[in-house]
């Protein structure tokens, strides 16, 4: 007797069609990474507490020797005492903008977020654009909430101004703003240099010691550069002028922007180019 085996049924490869999960999965997607990680809880904390901290410590040491604070100038007294932990924060949220890429390649998950997403580009721009808009919530809250501690103390010292005054409160968006670029430039650093401790001392080599450096150089060319640092641009958009070279507010905004897209841009062709 003879068994008739059934003719093999051919298995076709399974090939993965489209470009992966849409922008909006992926925004969905980096939202969900970014409020799971317990650095991300903890450095959004530091900054709000650096901020209001800052905050009461700059308007309780304030003496203005009695001497009465022009009226036109008192918002602008109370947007630096609630703006001034912004030199703080910007440290941090450069570590965080670094962790929240270098930590998927140190644990191994980029290679889940690149299958999901095989033209990787649109991964990189949520990631940057979820970054973007949790930091900046979260600056505007530290630099409101500063302010919010700060007036109480100073009104006490005759300095009082109204919340929607523009000289108040456009310092207070262009702190939240700035934090916000920081954390997105710290993200391109991170992808590209993709290590923890590589990327965080590449950013905070460039927010905070590439300008120690250049002002303690005796030359004219590294004067001029100062003022297009990325901190010393970013701090004046603000009001703390650190060397912007009276630059008006727009042109600083310009800069720190260019420093980002650089940034960014680094990071898209490497992304393209390399292995996970």
């Amino acid at each position: 007797m003879t068994t008739i085996a059934p003719a093999p049924v051919p298995v076709r490869a399974f090939v993965p069609t489209g470009s992966g999960l849409s922008f909006g999965g992926e925004l969905r997607s980096e939202w969900i990474k970014l409020r799971t990680v317990r650095s991300t809880i903890w450095s959004y904390a530091t900054v709000i507490v650096i901020s209001l901290g800052m905050a009461a410590l700059m308007s309780a040491a304030l003496d203005l020797g009695g001497n009465p604070v022009p009226a036109d100038a008192q918002a602008t007294f109370l947007a630096q005492a609630a703006t001034f932990g912004v030199f703080f924060g910007q440290l941090v949220v450069a570590v965080l903008g670094v962790l929240a890429i270098s930590g998927e390649y140190s644990t191994g998950m980029i290679r889940s977020s690149i299958t999901a997403t095989p033209r990787r580009l649109p991964m990189l721009a949520a990631k940057a654009v979820v970054l973007f808009v949790c930091t900046f919530v979260v600056g505007l809250v530290s630099t409101v909430g500063s302010s919010l501690v700060a007036a109480p103390i100073l009104a006490g010292k005759g300095v009082t101004a109204s919340l929607v005054d523009p000289d108040l409160l456009l310092p207070l968006l262009g702190g939240a703003l700035y934090l916000a670029l920081v954390s997105v430039f710290a993200l391109g650093v991170g992808a590209i240099l993709r290590s923890s401790a590589g990327g965080i001392a590449a950013a905070l080599g460039i927010v905070l010691l590439l300008p120690i450096v250049l002002s303690m150089i005796p030359a004219t060319w590294a004067a001029d550069l100062l003022p297009y640092l990325l901190s010393n641009a970013g701090l004046a958009i603000f009001g703390l002028d650190l060397g912007s070279a009276g630059l008006e507010v727009w042109q600083n905004v310009l800069i720190v922007l260019a420093w980002v897209a650089v940034s960014l841009a680094g990071a898209a062709v490497l992304l393209k180019r390399r292995d996970a």
